[in-house]
């Protein structure tokens, strides 16, 4: 048997509230910095009864790293990534084979490489399955309400990101317009003019409301740490699909725009009876794309480094996608600020878009 370990770490000073009330008492800037100073890199806890559909199991750990998403950005990055190769070699030393870099300590220093570099384990970001589901979820999505691909205006936040990016080279091909969005003009030209020959009409802006206003499908993948996506930027009867976290979404979308359907990228329904004894807000024996990844990576044997660096490959994610079939990982259904998505919310969209419905292939399964 492969075993896995996966390191998760604080989105946000709240999730420290939760575990330590008295904190609430001291400033957010104080309190995060005690807790990466006092807290160690530790076991959250274990993962087991992970089972592919070949018969083969797998079994594996959180680790858990200190630092929250805003000191993983702006904090001293040489210190952060001591700290996360300091998360990688306990799970060496613990027995995992793999070990998966969760949320924002797979984009501190160079992706992943220096990590894999200080350790003698596999390691990776898991960012081809997570490129994997989100499209295949976005795009179903959009089917479900309607949505003509082929004329669709799509817009990607974050699109020089290395989700971002092999997110616009899978679109180009197959819709009407693109729209590129990110900080860097320069690097979002350089996109631009790689994926334009594939079809799509190509736009490029730094200003999110720009690339929202007109937008029929957006794919939000940004390393944001607050969310950018706001009530008044959508058009009636968009999709969007949130891969970041934290949120790129206002919660305050899902609250006041009834007619546009927010869905969380890259929920992942394991096969087995898996226990992960630990609460990250999905229901029972689903998880994130990118911690499902380090499990089929265990599951299949292949323990080498995988996901790595700025540029994701696109052999590895056809590769990841025709594992995860193999072993019984499959898209666990549309779930919008921790709530299944209904039949009903996707029709009220269809309505306000002005669009035909597509027959819904059993709804949409919690789980």
């Amino acid at each position: 048997m492969h075993r896995f370990a996966f390191i998760v770490h604080p989105l946000s000073v709240s999730d420290y509230y939760r575990k330590y009330a008295w904190m609430r008492m001291l400033p957010p800037s104080w309190m995060e910095s005690l807790v990466a100073r006092v807290r160690p890199n530790q076991v959250v806890s274990e993962i087991t009864g992970v089972v592919s559909a070949t018969g083969e199991e797998t079994q594996g750990w959180f680790i858990g790293c200190p630092l929250t998403a805003r000191r993983l950005i702006h904090g001293d990055e040489k210190k952060n990534l001591e700290n996360i190769i300091g998360c990688a070699k306990l799970a060496q030393d613990i027995g995992a084979d793999i070990v998966g870099l969760g949320a924002f300590t797979s984009i501190v220093g160079d992706a992943g490489i220096s990590i894999a570099e200080a350790v003698d384990i596999g390691v990776t970001t898991g960012n081809s399955y997570t490129v994997a589901t989100a499209m295949e979820g976005a795009l179903e999505a959009a089917r479900q309400v309607g949505i003509n691909l082929a004329e669709a205006k799509v817009t990607i936040l974050g699109a020089t990101g290395s989700i971002g990016q092999v997110c616009a080279r899978l679109l180009a091909p197959s819709v009407g317009a693109l729209s590129l969005c990110a900080r860097r003009r320069e690097a979002l030209e350089a996109l631009a003019d790689e994926i334009a020959p594939y079809g799509a009409l190509v736009q490029v802006t730094t200003e999110v409301n720009k690339a929202l206003g007109e937008a029929d499908i957006v794919i939000a993948v940004t390393s944001a740490v607050e969310a950018v996506v706001q009530p008044e930027m959508l058009k009636p009867g968009a999709v969007v699909c949130d891969v970041a976290r934290p949120r790129d979404v206002s919660r305050q979308v899902a609250d006041k725009r009834q007619d546009v359907l927010v869905i969380e990228g890259g929920a992942v329904a394991v096969p087995g009876n898996v226990q992960f004894n630990f609460n990250f807000g999905f229901p029972p024996r689903t998880a994130y794309a990118c911690m499902a990844e380090t499990m089929i990576l265990a599951l299949a044997g292949k323990t080498a480094d995988y996901s790595l660096g700025r540029e994701i490959r696109l052999g590895q994610v056809r590769e990841i996608t025709e594992l995860a079939k193999v072993h019984g990982f499959k898209l666990a259904g549309f779930r919008s600020f921790e709530r299944a998505v209904t039949a009903e919310q996707i029709e009220r969209v269809r309505i306000a878009g002005g669009r035909v419905a597509a027959p819904i292939r059993g709804a949409v399964p919690d789980g």
